[in-house]
């Protein structure tokens, strides 16, 4: 695959919280398609897709997406998040309760677009991942499978040249979550950019990751396919 598709990072960064210390120090590299972030809660897996996303400054290091430098700490650069084009769906969805299905979608398509634009294009992510019927309801009214479908319209929808997922699936039942990361690969696929997945949820892992990173106690231990690195357990 081409450079100018993966994304790239070296992230260094230490955090104290009353007495314990926590130091994140890893190199990563992501292609185009699903990769998988596997570690045990407090790895440092939210962390890594916060410095990603530009949410979370890091001590050092360096963040890229093909040749687009989106962080760098020794020359200075640190791109906002809403210039990154990383689009970032959070555990707890975060969708608007005041906002329908349409104008969740819509909230952050490009002021470029007209209102028509924006609303057509909501309106073919809801339709394309099957929540049409949601376009005028507010997310009390979703259950847990439709609001992560508006979710990831909403994510998708901006056309972003990356998505990272935080657990996206962690509040569903297994089958419902098994039946949404199969629907998630194949939506993701033909955009052919990086999509990195944190869980530490194995099977799902095993399931959809292409290749898997492995983190422990803020670095990575091992990468590569998903069989490999996550063998099932007896």
């Amino acid at each position: 695959m081409a450079s100018d598709t993966r994304l790239s990072a070296r992230l260094s960064l230490q955090r104290t919280h009353r007495e314990s210390r926590f130091v994140l120090d890893v190199t990563l590299d992501f292609g185009p398609g699903l990769s998988v972030l596997f570690g045990p809660s407090g790895s440092g897996k939210s962390t890594i897709l916060a410095a990603l996303a530009g949410l979370l400054r890091p001590d050092s290091g360096r963040v890229a997406l093909g040749h687009d430098v989106l962080f760098d700490s020794a020359r200075g650069v640190n791109r906002a998040p809403d210039g990154r084009q990383i689009a970032l769906v959070f555990q707890s969805l975060a969708l608007f309760p005041h906002l329908d299905g349409l104008a969740n979608v819509g909230y952050g398509l490009p002021r470029v677009l007209n209102k028509s634009q924006r609303l057509e294009r909501a309106a073919a992510w809801l339709a394309r991942l099957r929540v049409e019927h949601l376009a005028r309801r507010y997310p009390r009214s979703y259950s847990g499978g439709e609001a992560q479908r508006v979710a990831l319209a909403r994510a998708l929808a901006s056309q972003p040249r990356a998505l990272l997922l935080d657990e996206p699936f962690s509040a569903l039942d297994q089958q419902l979550a098994s039946e949404l990361s199969a629907e998630l690969v194949s939506y993701v696929t033909p955009l052919a950019i990086p999509v990195v997945l944190v869980t530490h949820d194995r099977k799902l892992a095993r399931q959809v990751g292409r290749e898997v990173t492995l983190l422990r106690a803020g670095r990575v231990e091992r990468v590569g396919e998903a069989h490999d690195v996550l063998p099932k357990r007896a």
